[in-house]
């Protein structure tokens, strides 16, 4: 059973950098079809796509996102990592990395709250 679960901290102050890490757990990232999204969603608001990184390690952001945005993979841990820098009280919201074939597989997300 393939399952995805985000991790990293719930509190961060302004200017800080997000670091958020997706364990894949049932499957290897190492395979063709294995890439991961990120997606967020703010509270009282709709999802919202941060940036995916493709199995063959292309990379692709949000154009909102895109200057403090980093997606990454750590093939020997099985694991993703989504990096958003000077983070702001607008990045309060719910992440979630989902993966697989046509991204089947979804964590159960993480809440990240900023605020000084």
């Amino acid at each position: 059973q393939v399952q995805l679960q985000e991790s990293g901290p719930g509190l961060l102050k302004p200017s800080q950098t997000l670091s958020l890490t997706c364990t894949v757990s049932g499957d290897s990232i190492t395979t063709n079809y294995y890439g991961c999204i990120w997606i967020r969603q703010p509270p009282g608001k709709g999802l919202e796509w941060i940036g995916h990184i493709a199995p063959s390690g292309n990379t692709k952001y949000s154009p909102v996102l895109k200057s403090r945005t980093s997606i990454s993979r750590d093939t020997s841990k099985n694991q993703f990592t989504l990096q958003l820098g000077s983070v702001t009280p607008e990045d309060t919201a719910v992440y979630y990395c989902a993966g697989g074939i046509a991204a089947a597989y979804w964590g159960q997300g993480t809440q990240v709250t900023v605020s000084s």
